[in-house]
């Protein structure tokens, strides 16, 4: 499933080659339909991420609400005004490829005939974009969208988004910061109301939205936190430190398009970067740690694999005897 960093990617290019545009909506696969209908030949007014949700509002006050799920995608394309990557979502088999625009605009007769199941297709002037297999897709208005983004707990890369939305002077530029500050007190309080063990606390999207499977191993794994201590048992500055590192290596994954969470000292010599030197712990199951003489294990947990460096993410010795 994509996790948060792809989402916001997401919002920024439809934001880039969607915004202020008036845009054609439609469901080649039928189901969108209706829908579609709702918010055709309106103009695309803003597009922003929540944790692993894409909200794009339109001219008439109604929202396009997109979860990609474990299966959904979106496919890009248009002529030469057109610049991003190819394609955003899952399965990820390799990084987001990107198209540049660059020379000559191309003879731009409109976007291709679907492929496959398109459940939504959304057309500008300039581009095009296709979304296939999404857990959800449907319009909203405002009360409703405030619903869906009342159900998600802070979102790391919040502070990146009011940055981006302040390039465009939408907003504040001081305001990244308060974002921040206020989310790091939101994931605090909520991991001291749990008991549940912090490798699951950090799934909840209630409890912290975008983080997926490989940010959770991962910084865990950077802060050297065993993953079955119970949340509310980290303490404030441990858990602000998680929150901290949580939203720099998000905040990497916007600007990279692909998960890297390695420091250049703990990478192999001779391999490339990524995938086989992006990770310490996620899918190295077996392997030796990059940073101990241990290695790597691997457990079901809450129906989700979870990896771990048994050595490195010790239970702290006060907690062992409970």
């Amino acid at each position: 499933m994509p996790e948060g960093h792809s989402l916001h990617r997401l919002a920024r290019q439809f934001d880039d080659v969607f915004g202020g545009q008036v845009v054609q909506v439609s469901s080649p696969q039928g189901r969108f339909s209706e829908d579609a209908a709702r918010i055709d030949g309106q103009e695309l007014e803003l597009a922003f991420a929540k944790g692993k949700q894409l909200f794009c509002r339109f001219s008439n006050d109604l929202y396009l609400r997109v979860h990609l799920g474990l299966y959904g995608a979106f496919s890009f394309g248009g002529d030469g005004h057109f610049a991003g990557a190819s394609s955003i979502g899952a399965p990820r088999k390799i990084g987001e490829r990107e198209v540049g625009a660059g020379g000559r605009p191309e003879e731009y007769a409109g976007p291709p005939a679907p492929v496959g199941v398109v459940r939504a297709r959304i057309v500008s002037e300039h581009g095009w974009a296709d979304l296939r297999g999404p857990t959800a897709c449907e319009v909203l208005d405002y009360a409703q969208v405030q619903v869906q983004l009342g159900k998600l707990g802070p979102d790391p890369l919040a502070g990146a988004a009011a940055d981006f939305q302040a390039s465009k002077s939408r907003s504040d530029p001081k305001q990244a910061q308060a974002v921040l500050e206020e989310g790091c007190k939101e994931f605090r309080d909520n991991l001291s109301r749990t008991k549940t063990a912090i490798g699951i606390a950090l799934m909840n999207q209630n409890l912290i939205s975008g983080v997926g499977n490989i940010y959770r191993a991962e910084a865990l794994f950077r802060n050297r936190i065993a993953p079955e201590l119970p949340a509310n048992q980290l303490t404030s500055q441990k858990a602000k430190k998680l929150w901290l590192d949580i939203v720099t290596v998000m905040e990497d994954g916007v600007r990279d398009g692909k998960i890297i969470t390695t420091l250049p000292e703990d990478r192999e010599d001779g391999l490339p970067l990524w995938p086989e030197n992006a990770y310490y712990v996620y899918q190295r199951q077996g392997m030796g740690c990059r940073r101990c003489t241990g290695k790597i294990s691997l457990a079901e947990v809450a129906s989700r694999k979870l990896y771990w460096c048994p050595r490195c993410q010790k239970m702290p010795r006060s907690k062992r005897a409970e």
